[in-house]
């Protein structure tokens, strides 16, 4: 019962210091209500439903101070929209509506509002200034996402940044300031698509550029030593600019004006050798010659596991009997122990009664009544035979224990029995052989036809910047292998006959060609990434300050001549610095 009332108590004092808290924040709301501070009245009637959500009387009363405070709200906006002021009265009228939804007044004001900051924007925009119209419109659509005129004001302030744009870069490219010029051009292109040409002439810059700082590849006329003139023609210059990367300025001419960086490259065609060799040798076909007769092995294993179970049964067994043994031997002992304990309380017994005699004898013939003699000692009665009952004891547990361990044996002996008949019935049940397939190995003779066409081309790679160095010639071996094995049918062994099959000597040569220009190419490459290296090199060193016009140019000359691979490091701040949003548009991708 006390704890019965002990929670009475508890849960009624949480319900009174509840009903006191919400009675204590309605009289506070009532009290600022009052005085008309709506900001503490909303709080503490706000308090008060937090304490009892269900209080209607509550949420009719907030409903009235928010009412009466956005009123006061409107009167504010409506003095500051009066004044001029119309970003306060902007904030002023959203409020209110956030106050009184149903405010039909302030709603029709804020788009009195909203239209007059539109206006305000395009008039801001006819003075260009740009960058407060824009303002002027993003804070417009902040509150009104789909409002008309401002999106087409900001349509329209985009087409004015594009052309800004693109006038500063006309001027850019006139004052031969290309790299900003690009830069200008893209910009202007992301501000508004097609509202300029700013695509075009990014495009056309583009190419001005990569014709300024691209590497030539000034490649000479083959010189046909070996008078092969189908593996000379794959040495040309055009086949050689069509293994080059087409996304980077690497330009492969006949002609350079002076001071361009490249390289000279001057081959010769020393030998083209056609090699045929025919290689015999011998192949082993393995064919099916017939069955035989095997002893069957799942039955030696069967046999070799009822071989182990039998043993381990005559195991159990001896381990059965020795068990068996000891528990009889137990047996005997203990009958004899209990033989020899029932003697002795029957000799026990029979010297109590004796005992018990002389005590009663004695007794009569006392002369003292009431004393005991000697004769009566109850000792003569008792404890003769403790010994032997212990040892009795003793001996049957034992016999018990041993009586266990038989019954154990006996188990494991019958479990071993039906394992044993399971692996015997396995055995027979498998027979003694088995069919086994016999095969043989039949020998034929195969020739291994090859041919090989090896082009030996000499290159000299001169620096167009340093002719007087003297490189030394690089003369290196193309090698084009093709093989092939034919031999004769052997319908009974399952051979099937393999005509040769080479390929042709004409496509070895053009391989062999292919191969040569694909390698010089490759260096070649070599020679523009150490170019290029140093160049990008150049542009990260002035990323201190991205923005700098001449920073700018060598920036952007060293990205189009990483345009597989636009180092990051100098495309992100050189895009920060200028406000492009795609700077991946810098390279035309």
């Amino acid at each position: 019962p006390s704890r019965w009332l002990s929670a009475l108590a508890l849960a009624s004092l949480v319900l009174l210091s509840g009903c006191s808290a919400f009675s204590r924040a309605v009289r506070e709301g009532d009290a600022s209500t009052k005085e008309r501070h709506w900001a503490e009245a909303e709080a503490a009637y706000l308090r008060a439903l937090a304490a009892d959500p269900e209080a209607s009387e509550v949420t009719v009363k907030l409903r009235a101070v928010r009412k009466e405070w956005g009123a006061e709200v409107y009167q504010e906006a409506g003095a500051a929209h009066a004044s001029g002021d119309l970003p306060s009265a902007t904030k002023l009228l959203v409020r209110v509506l956030e106050l009184d939804p149903d405010h039909d007044g302030a709603r029709a004001l804020l788009a009195q509002t909203l239209e007059a900051r539109v206006g305000v924007a395009l008039g801001l925009l006819k003075e260009e200034k740009l960058q407060d119209a824009r303002a002027e419109l993003d804070a417009v659509l902040a509150v009104a996402p789909d409002h008309t005129s401002a999106r087409k004001g900001v349509d329209a302030v985009q087409v004015a940044w594009a052309k800004r744009f693109f006038a500063s870069a006309d001027t850019l490219e006139k004052a031969g300031k290309l790299g900003n010029a690009l830069l200008a051009y893209v910009r202007a292109d992301q501000e508004r698509v097609g509202a300029t040409a700013a695509r075009e002439r990014a495009e056309a810059v583009r190419l001005k550029l990569r014709d300024e700082v691209a590497f030539l590849v000034v490649a000479a006329p083959v010189d046909d030593k070996a008078q092969a003139p189908d593996v000379a023609q794959r040495l040309g210059a055009g086949r050689l600019a069509t293994f080059l990367p087409t996304q980077l300025p690497l330009k492969v001419v006949t002609e350079a004006p002076p001071g361009r960086v490249g390289v000279k490259l001057e081959l010769a065609l020393e030998r083209v050798l056609p090699l045929k060799a025919v290689e015999e040798s011998q192949r082993t076909k393995r064919y099916l010659a017939g069955n035989r007769s095997v002893p069957n092995p799942k039955r030696g294993q069967f046999e070799t596991k009822l071989l182990e179970t039998e043993r381990t049964l005559e195991t159990v067994e001896r381990k059965q009997a020795a068990v068996l043994r000891e528990y009889l031997r137990a047996q005997m002992e203990l009958g004899t122990l209990r033989d020899a304990a029932e003697r002795c309380r029957e000799r026990e017994k029979r010297e109590c009664r004796e005992a018990l005699v002389e005590c009663g004898e004695e007794a009569r013939d006392a002369k003292k009544p009431g004393s005991i003699p000697g004769e009566c000692n109850p000792e003569r009665c008792s404890g003769q035979c403790t010994q032997d009952e212990g040892l009795m004891v003793q001996k049957a547990k034992a016999a018990r224990v041993l009586e266990t361990a038989v019954q154990v044996a006996l188990d494991k002996a019958e479990t071993q029995r039906t394992e044993v008949q399971r692996n015997r019935d396995a055995v027979f049940r498998e027979p003694i052989t088995v069919e086994e397939p016999m095969y043989s190995d039949f020998v034929y003779d195969v020739q291994l036809h090859r041919l090989t066409v090896t082009a030996t081309v000499t290159a000299v790679m001169r620096d167009l910047l340093t002719p007087q160095q003297v490189p030394a010639p690089n003369t290196q071996d193309y090698a084009v292998l093709h093989e092939d094995v034919a031999h004769k049918g052997y319908d009974r062994y399952g051979v099937l006959a393999d005509p040769v099959q080479l390929r042709n000597e004409l496509e070895l040569r053009v391989d062999a060609g292919d191969k040569a220009v694909a390698d010089l190419a490759k260096r070649v490459k070599e020679r523009f990434d150490v170019y290029r290296g140093k160049r990008v090199e150049d542009a990260r060193r002035g990323m201190v300050r991205p923005g700098a016009e001449d920073v700018v140019e060598t920036a952007v000359r060293a990205l189009l001549l990483t345009a597989d691979a636009p180092p990051q490091d100098v495309l992100q701040p050189v895009a920060r610095a200028r406000g492009l949003t795609r700077p991946e548009a810098l390279l035309g991708q």
